[in-house]
């Protein structure tokens, strides 16, 4: 199928899922979904009547692509230059990538709507659809879920809740890997000591040589570092959630976010989507619904600036 047949499917289609997505309550649902219901309900797409007709600090003829400061500026730029030049070509509008240099920089140009298309983890694009209007257009295939460790032979800890006071290796908030475990603790004075640690080879090495009594890696990752189980064991799983998505605000219009979602699936992006796909494992990007992301922005309530 053709990028433009694509791109005009989901153009008419992008509108009216993101509605569905947002007018469905699951009564069912955990306490995180209930606790965001009233504010899911709403049609994604909605601009707001005095919002700036280009995103604070970028030029009103261009949009701003950008992404957490994992990496480096210089191996940002590696990564997603490519894809924001493969977006111009989409758009026929300049798309800029803008490294944030750090994670309070992220934080603030998000929350003041600086970012027209983002790519980042569930509970940021949770967080964007509830609050800045944004639409998950494609993301990385597969769930995505985080694990807490332990050593084998620690027959102290068996739960989560016996780390309170205790070191663990993970990366700073507002990872989510670490919100995950900082969310089982209601007493924000009970809560384990984190030992930033950068990187899931060395917060998984920080726990196997004693660094730290726990650590918080993906699952897939475990699976690489300690096949067998020989080293570490499983304290607590958190459960699976999607993965890694691409988000697009509201100073792009449905049709120019179908034309995103359809450029990122589209066989002509395998060229420009390479070293994203490689840094993650994948191999290809698949399409993203809001609904598949609501209410994983209440891990960030305890996060300052956020709410």
């Amino acid at each position: 199928m053709s990028t433009s047949r694509i791109a005009l499917q989901i153009a008419f289609t992008l509108p009216f899922a993101a509605f569905a997505q947002f007018a469905v309550a699951d009564n069912s649902a955990s306490p995180i979904r209930q606790a965001n219901a009233a504010t899911v309900k709403k049609a994604a797409f909605q601009p707001s009547p005095g919002m700036s007709s280009a995103a604070p600090g970028a030029a009103a003829d261009e949009f701003v692509f950008s992404a957490p400061p994992r990496e480096t500026p210089e191996a940002g730029m590696d990564i997603y230059q490519p894809i924001a030049e493969h977006l111009s070509k989409a758009l026929g509008k300049k798309v800029v990538y803008k490294h944030p240099g750090t994670w309070g920089v992220y934080r603030t140009k998000m929350l003041e709507g600086g970012y027209d298309i983002v790519f980042d983890g569930p509970h940021f694009n949770s967080y964007r659809a509830e609050k800045l209007q944004h639409n998950m257009l494609v993301k990385l295939p597969g769930d995505f879920a985080f694990v807490t460790i332990v050593k084998q032979d620690n027959g102290k800890i068996s739960n989560p809740k016996q780390l309170a006071g205790r070191t663990v290796c993970a990366h700073a908030p507002p990872n989510l890997g670490t919100l995950t475990l900082l969310n089982q603790f209601d007493n924000p004075a009970r809560q384990p000591v984190i030992l930033s640690t950068e990187g899931w080879k060395n917060i998984y090495n920080g726990v196997a040589a004693g660094k730290c009594i726990g650590g918080v890696v993906p699952a897939g990752q475990l699976k690489k570092f300690d096949p067998a189980g020989a080293t570490v064991k499983v304290i607590f799983k958190e459960k699976a959630m999607p993965n890694q998505a691409f988000s697009a605000g509201p100073r792009l219009s449905a049709a120019e976010q179908a034309r995103i979602a359809a450029a990122l699936v589209a066989p002509e992006a395998a060229g420009p989507t390479e070293k994203l796909l490689k840094a993650w494992s994948a191999e290809k990007l698949v399409p993203a619904s809001n609904q598949e992301y609501a209410g994983l922005a209440e891990f960030l309530k305890n996060e300052w600036g956020y709410y």
